[in-house]
């Protein structure tokens, strides 16, 4: 988990807290992808390949969902660690994990 301050408007900064779903297949991060816009009402997701440290080949690297939270204030807080909580387990579902080490340069 990671966050940045972004401008919104001219003179409201607020927090971008960001969070990266890995799985081993493309199919399980466009799902967990489509129902976290659709179902949950979160407003910046996309589907990245994750090339993890070590790999080289291509074809070593993961399909990660990017989820992008700018509602949250305190990236330490709780509404930040319960999300935390909530997409790790999500991504245990379809055999993944949740990157603890996200930084905006990465997406």
């Amino acid at each position: 988990m990671w966050s940045i301050d972004a401008p919104v408007g001219r003179s409201h900064p607020c927090r971008v807290v960001d969070f990266l779903l890995v799985f081993p297949s493309r199919d399980d991060a466009e799902a967990v992808a489509d129902d976290l816009r659709d179902d949950d009402g979160f407003s910046e997701v996309r589907v990245v390949r994750e090339a993890l440290s070590g790999e080289d080949d291509s074809e070593d690297h993961e399909w990660a969902v990017y989820v992008g939270v700018n509602t949250i204030d305190d990236p330490t807080g709780a509404p930040a660690r319960a999300l935390a909580a909530r997409f790790g387990a999500l991504a245990e579902e379809h055999d993944g994990w949740l990157d603890e080490d996200v930084s905006p340069d990465r997406h």
